[in-house]
């Protein structure tokens, strides 16, 4: 195995009617697709999950905490659980993945802005070679931006930044569905 699929608190408490998220279903829909597809190519599909603290619509017990329904997850799917923006701080998520040879990852989710930018950045700063489908990530409006120039912008700043191993790619899930996710 050497590649992931991680999907980034895509949970009912993100998705709520306060906080309409950009092409919701649409990015359910691509997520599923590259799902299946880094099955068949023998990859792991992580989905991870956000503690909120008490109260909090994250919160372990709260309903809000469960992932979307529309997602599909299969038996051999892994779960993660964090409490930041970045997936790999106090969780055993590298240790997980460098157990498994994994050293590509396609990181996805929600929210553009947080938890999947701070994901990516750390996953670079730990030398993975980072996928990013460009309408593969969520986000919502803010006071300063619509979500759409948020995801525009952040897929401009991954696809530039400096890393220690290959650039990062981002691009369509259309276009990475038609080849393998990763290129040899």
């Amino acid at each position: 195995m050497t590649h992931a699929l991680i999907i980034i608190d895509m949970q009912l408490g993100s998705f709520g009617p306060d906080t309409p998220r950009h092409d919701a279903d649409g990015v359910v829909r691509r997520l599923n697709a590259l799902a299946e597809r880094t099955r068949v190519q023998d990859g792991a599909v992580i989905f991870v999950q956000h503690d909120g603290p008490p109260g909090d619509p994250h919160a372990p017990d709260a309903p809000g905490w469960q992932l979307l329904p529309a997602l599909v997850r299969r038996a051999a799917d892994l779960t993660l659980r964090k409490t930041t923006n970045d997936a790999f701080h106090d969780t055993d998520l590298d240790e997980l993945l460098r157990a498994r040879g994994v050293s590509r990852l396609v990181l996805t989710g929600c929210a553009t802005d947080f938890c999947v930018d701070s994901t990516i950045r750390a996953a670079v700063s730990r030398r993975f070679e980072i996928c990013v489908p460009a309408d593969g990530h969520t986000t919502a409006d803010r006071p300063h931006l619509t979500a759409t120039e948020i995801i525009c912008h952040h897929n401009y700043v991954w696809a530039d930044l400096f890393t220690p191993t290959k650039p990062v790619r981002v691009a369509p899930t259309a276009e990475l569905l038609a080849t393998r996710l990763f290129r040899a």
